[in-house]
């Protein structure tokens, strides 16, 4: 509209593309609203002015309400800008607050962890310390039990070889009495004869009497004996009830110590049994010379037996476990203090494939995870770039380094120092691009970070 205005006060000025008539219409209504101004111009010899013309005034009049105009649009899109963006920055400051607040209470909920860990892994150490002490206090009892059997049947033999003799020796006694009472005129006869039966007869009696001690003494061996295995049977059962509470204290310590670690994986993308396939294929080594054959230590009818293999079971993938989280990048590339300076995602129309960690230029710079160095050099957009490959089809990279301190082919276990934080390649100020990427595509960092904090 400005433009249009100003042609048509150009065209008054020159007086072309319009009548004559028309244009000495448009002169007379510009002298009613601006009449013809002088502006003089005195100097010391004369005296000079200049002739302001209704259409001059009303060109001069339009190119200054034109600039004016502009100015007023100008300085409002300025403010409107320096608004907008004066709330983006609170709200990235609000944001950043309350991440900041959040990766607090994970650490505090991390370190609480690691102690309840701490705790289940010392009431492990000391249950299974009381079950070896069980079991050799179980086989002492059980050898003594035997012993006690074994005892019990050599009295029970002796008793009832001792009551037979008795019998015999009974039976024998009231035959020489009756042959004594028939033959009594006989025995007056021989006195010899008498005397014989009568010394027989006191032999007898002793031998009863013997016969007699022997075997209340006997009755009273396996009356003891028979409380013997009483008491053993009742520690037996003691020891059992303690045995079955001890296996229910470890089972509990495996469960509570596998949840978290469960948790762990399944939060970092990965399933967890066939992580722990992949471990266990790769620590199945056996070997040494043959030994006698040994009798199996459990046997699988006994119900004690199947629930010491299962906790047994989850002992070793406990263990698994352990290789496991060596080996997967949980841990934290940055261990002095920093800043989240950006997240994962799409950043200004692009995809960010990492996360920014920003720190002093020299910070030293950890591998998350046990792996082979497969680059350490330049790389255009990255700088001095370092990439780890991992297990489980696992990769870490780790950009913008001021200086590399693996090379290529090196083994790097979890917490080694591969570098330092530095400024290089597309980077505006000192920080960490950290990235993992699983099969090849990139995924967010803080899935793992964030699952580390439910165990470590």
């Amino acid at each position: 509209m400005g433009k249009s205005l100003l042609r048509l006060m150009v065209l008054l000025r020159t007086g072309m593309g319009l009548p004559k008539r028309l244009l000495g219409r448009l002169n007379t209504a510009l002298e009613r609203r601006l009449p013809e101004q002088r502006l003089f111009l005195r100097s010391d010899t004369e005296t000079r002015f200049i002739r302001l013309k209704p259409t001059t005034q009303a060109v001069a009049l339009a190119g200054t309400s034109i600039v004016l105009a502009w100015s007023i649009v100008a300085t409002a899109i300025l403010l409107m800008d320096s608004i907008g963006s004066g709330g983006a920055r609170e709200q990235a400051r609000r944001e950043q607050a309350m991440y900041e607040n959040r990766l607090d209470s994970l650490s505090r909920e991390r370190d609480q962890r690691a102690e309840e860990a701490t705790a289940a892994q010392e009431r492990f150490a000391l249950a299974l310390e009381q079950v070896s002490d069980m079991q050799s206090r179980l086989l002492a009892s059980e050898e003594r039990r035997k012993e006690l059997e074994t005892g019990i049947g050599v009295i029970q033999t002796t008793l009832r070889r001792t009551m037979t003799e008795r019998d015999s020796a009974r039976a024998q006694s009231a035959e020489l009495t009756a042959q004594l009472t028939g033959t009594g005129t006989e025995l007056a006869k021989g006195g010899t004869s008498a005397e014989d039966v009568s010394e027989t007869l006191d032999f007898l009696t002793a031998a009863l009497g013997r016969t007699a001690g022997e075997r209340d003494e006997m009755a009273k061996t396996a009356f003891d004996a028979v409380a013997a295995a009483d008491e053993i049977a009742y520690e037996k059962k003691l020891l059992e009830e303690r045995h079955d509470e001890i296996f229910t204290q470890l089972e509990e310590a495996v469960t509570v110590s596998m949840a978290p670690l469960d948790k762990m994986f399944t939060s970092a993308g990965l399933d967890p049994d066939d992580l722990l396939a992949q471990v266990k294929r790769g620590y199945s080594g056996q070997g040494g010379p043959l030994g006698p054959l040994m009798p199996p230590v459990m046997n699988g009818d006994d119900p004690d037996s199947g629930r010491a293999a299962k906790i047994l079971e989850g002992l070793d993938r406990m263990n698994l476990y352990r290789l496991a989280v060596e080996k997967a990048p949980f841990a934290m590339p940055v261990k002095s203090s920093f800043r989240y300076s950006s997240g994962f995602g799409r950043r200004w129309g692009r995809m960010h494939e990492g996360i920014d960690m920003a720190g002093a230029s020299g910070t030293p710079i950890y591998s998350t995870g046990d792996g082979t160095v497969v680059y350490a050099g330049w790389q255009n957009g990255y700088g001095n770039l370092i990439r780890i490959k991992h297990d489980f089809g696992l990769e870490t990279r780790y950009g913008h380094l001021s200086k590399i301190r693996v090379s290529v082919g090196q083994k790097v276990s979890r917490g080694d120092r591969i570098g330092d934080m530095g400024n290089t390649g597309r980077s505006t100020g000192p920080h960490l691009h950290y990235e993992v990427r699983t099969n090849g595509s990139a995924v967010n960092p803080m899935t793992f970070i964030k699952a580390a904090n439910n165990v470590f």
